[in-house]
């Protein structure tokens, strides 16, 4: 077991969500996302979010992770994230570096020096996720599912997913170039902080709706 942790989980996350600030368009994409995930629970028992930039070895591994957290923090149901890239390379060291860091726990599942496979929990989980580097079409990677895709190139520059039901642009600044620097883990810290603020606020609102709608049942 790798942990090594700077601060609980649920402490980054709440103050991730207190600290970010958002502008309207942005708050807008958010709730469009939250919005989305309960008109897909009108017609589906279950929800899949798939997490897509070009290598899946930071952003979208850190969106994944969140997501898994915050479906957790927020006592959801039906909801599952996975992550995936163009192109298979590794979860990056770096990433799970920061990941440790927030409290986050990564047990070797499958040794690799290219890609090893982890099982990432964190304290009091009954559940784990599988975290390693994979393209978007993977097996392990249930579908349909809603696509949203974390690069901070252009939307136009993204692949066709075919198997996306729905699909949403939210980029990031890479952290890898701060890779070799001074600045590397505070950057990295930083991208975690401002995906794991957003997710917060994309399930919050879907945790309002639904406890919204069995209000009114």
């Amino acid at each position: 077991m790798i942990k090594n942790s700077y601060t609980t989980t649920k402490d980054f996350f709440e103050n991730a969500k207190n600290d970010i600030v958002l502008t309207e368009e942005r708050k807008e994409l958010l709730f469009s996302i939250s919005d989305t995930i309960i008109e897909e629970f009108e017609d589906r028992d279950k929800i899949n979010l798939n997490f897509i930039c070009t290598h899946n070895s930071r952003r979208s591994q850190m969106a994944q992770v969140w997501a898994f957290y915050a479906i957790n923090y927020f006592q959801l149901k039906n909801l599952f994230p996975f992550s995936g890239g163009t192109e298979v390379t590794t979860f990056h060291r770096n990433t799970v570096k920061s990941l440790q860091k927030t409290g986050f726990e990564f047990n070797v599942d499958d040794f690799s020096h290219q890609n090893p496979r982890y099982l990432i929990s964190f304290a009091g989980s009954k559940d784990s996720i599988l975290g390693f580097s994979k393209t978007y079409d993977d097996e392990n990677n249930s579908y349909p599912y809603i696509a949203i895709t974390t690069c901070d190139s252009a939307d136009e520059n993204c692949p066709f997913i075919p198997d996306a039901i729905h699909r949403f642009h939210l980029p990031y600044v890479d952290p890898k170039l701060a890779d070799n620097t001074e600045s590397q883990s505070e950057k990295y810290l930083t991208t975690s902080k401002q995906i794991a603020g957003e997710l917060f606020v994309i399930f919050e609102e879907v945790k309002r709706l639904l406890d919204e709608e069995n209000t009114a049942i």
